[in-house]
């Protein structure tokens, strides 16, 4: 009998497949003492499954096609660095010394500490950095309580499969790249896990956040995935399976379609320009914006620098980056956001452990954080600066909420500057310097941003999020996350109009940039920037080719004037269904 089960869709696509579920390892971990004469014999069984843990690891990263993307070897190499960090490296053998923990208890017990610190965290991409916790520990638990040894994957049974499991490590991505693996399915995870960003980079279809998806799914069935709704379909019946295969076939014809694109002027019918951007943060998207023909890349997310190390990012690392960010996409402009990290007691990269609060959500986050560990933020400015001079570079401030954050990281660029002025370091003095505005007081006076910033980029989803006083990643509230909201689009109106009136770009490089039943409706609002992920970038360039401004402009207006909701939803209706019609009053 046919089901269907809800996610959250985190790579694009449709995926046609049989079932291969990935068992979900409960490790029997017993609390119980050892014995005086045994603690060094324990210490040295901890000390061996975290060598045979890396030992694997590096098995499977010496395994990698030469052809894939190295942000596969990337990630694995993180969680080799986590194998050696002190946090899982040592503290359980103090505990093993000095409270006689048994092996797998004493790193269980480290690993509830450390994933309680992550759990508490506001930034979703922090909060999901507990998985990797997850992922090293349960590598060292299967050397300690499970005869089971490391097999290899049967790649017989995972080509042209989907992949079903608990969650899936950044390992797990060399499976569905190597093996032919044609999409997966989790019940955990989320977009911002690293196994999703790499299957975005690699084009998987993928859905995650598919509760008890195990209780209804068998091993060998027919499952379909469909990347664009967050729709899994189980047991299909013949109708609906030859609707996808049709879909299927369609994508695939489409895709050559869209390529002709890649080329071709990003305009409206009636001429109006638009200029259309990628949003990238692995090296492997920095070839793909320049592949699709990407006018720039609209936000370079930087807080991977930062992540899973214990010392913070040198300028040398930050330039290296930038530097080849640059080179890579060779000549168009570049937007560097500025580290985008923040919340409760973070532990990594060098930052300060800092109190709780009332409300994490709202504590030290991103240029507050930046503004107050001088140490990490120093650095990157220095870094971004020194790439100025090797192409177009814009620096973007993320999460301003008032004008004097924005005032004084100017003073701090201008400072820098001056010191590389006088040691004949070479940059461009005119580098652009632009602020994210992700915050409704940021939204409600974008008139004075306006004023001190060279351009506004508009973060929808952090600005959504605050203006529906709702945790997007929360299942209990985040039906209420909705850019068609009106209160949201006036929000987003009056930035845009900010911008118009002190003639500086304004760009949106948030989610709602990439949905393309938004596309008609920002455009109609006025807005003339766009950045998306590449994957999605021609199929908004091709919504955007077929758009008439002078028609979604007159909608767009009403919409935002509309006092009856039932009127407005009307409105928004026609402009995301792309209907071009006469508004009856």
């Amino acid at each position: 009998m046919t089901y269907s089960l809800h996610g959250v869709a985190v790579s694009r696509g449709i995926a046609i497949g049989n079932v291969h579920i990935l068992a979900h390892q409960e490790f029997d971990v017993r609390d119980y003492l050892v014995d005086a004469g045994r603690i060094d014999a324990e210490v040295a069984r901890l000390r061996v499954a975290i060598q045979a843990a890396a030992t694997h690891l590096r098995s499977m990263r010496d395994k990698i096609p030469a052809h894939a993307p190295h942000d596969i070897a990337a990630f694995i190499d993180t969680h080799l660095l986590m194998l050696a960090d002190t946090a899982l490296a040592d503290e359980p053998i103090r505990l093993i010394r000095e409270r006689r923990f048994n092996a797998a208890w004493a790193l269980k017990t480290q690993r509830d500490a450390i994933v309680a610190v992550f759990d508490q965290m506001d930034d979703p991409y922090l909060r999901t950095r507990r998985d990797d916790v997850d992922h090293v520990v349960n590598r060292i638990l299967r050397g300690l309580v499970s005869d089971e040894a490391f097999k290899p994957p049967d790649e017989q049974h995972l080509q042209g499969a989907i992949l079903l499991a608990d969650d899936l490590a950044p390992a797990d991505a060399l499976l569905m790249q190597h093996f032919g693996v044609v999409g997966f399915v989790t019940e955990g995870g989320g977009p911002t896990s690293h196994t999703s960003i790499l299957a975005r980079s690699l084009g998987i279809p993928g859905i995650v956040g598919v509760h008890h998806a195990r209780r209804f799914a068998r091993d060998g069935e027919v499952l379909i995935i469909d990347g664009n709704n967050g729709v899994v379909i189980g047991e299909p019946d013949q109708r609906t399976l030859n609707h996808y295969r049709r879909r299927l076939s369609e994508r695939r014809k489409d895709s050559a379609a869209l390529s002709k694109l890649k080329r071709a002027p990003c305009v409206t019918r009636d001429g109006e320009s638009i200029e259309l951007q990628a949003n990238v943060e692995l090296p492997s998207d920095f070839a793909a914006a320049r592949e699709v023909g990407a006018n720039g890349v609209g936000l370079y997310r930087t807080e991977f620098l930062y992540m899973n190390r214990i010392d913070a990012p040198t300028e040398t690392e930050h330039f290296d980056a930038y530097r080849h960010l640059v080179e890579t996409v060779a000549g168009v402009p570049v937007t560097i956001r500025t580290l985008d990290i923040g919340g409760d007691k973070q532990v990594e990269a060098g930052l300060t452990a800092r109190g709780r609060g009332g409300n994490p959500a709202l504590a030290l986050r991103a240029v507050r954080l930046g503004l107050k560990e001088m140490h990490l933020f120093l650095p990157q400015i220095r870094a971004i600066v020194r790439a100025s001079a090797l192409g177009p570079v814009r620096m973007m401030i993320p999460m301003l909420s008032q004008v004097d954050e924005a005032l004084q990281v100017i003073e701090i660029v201008r400072s820098v500057q001056s010191e590389f002025s006088a040691a004949n370091v070479p940059f461009d003095p005119a580098m652009p310097v632009g602020g994210m505005i992700e915050t409704p007081a940021a939204a409600a006076f974008a008139d004075g941003f306006a004023q001190v910033l060279d351009f506004l980029s508009i973060g929808t989803n952090d600005l959504i999020q605050y203006a529906m006083a709702i945790d997007r990643t929360n299942d209990e509230v985040n039906y209420l996350y909705d850019p068609l909201n009106p209160g949201v689009l006036r929000l987003i109106a009056m930035t845009i109009k900010a911008g118009q009136r002190a003639k500086i770009p304004v760009a949106m490089c948030g989610e709602m940039a990439g949905d393309l039943s938004c596309t008609r409706l920002l455009i109609g609002m006025g807005l003339r920037s766009f950045s998306v992920h590449p994957s999605i970038l021609l199929e908004v360039k091709r919504v955007i080719n077929a758009t008439a401004f002078a028609e979604v402009q007159q909608l767009a207006e009403k919409a935002l004037k509309a006092a009856d909701l039932e009127r407005f939803k009307n409105l928004v209706r026609q402009l995301s269904l792309g209907v071009e019609t006469t508004d009856p009053a």
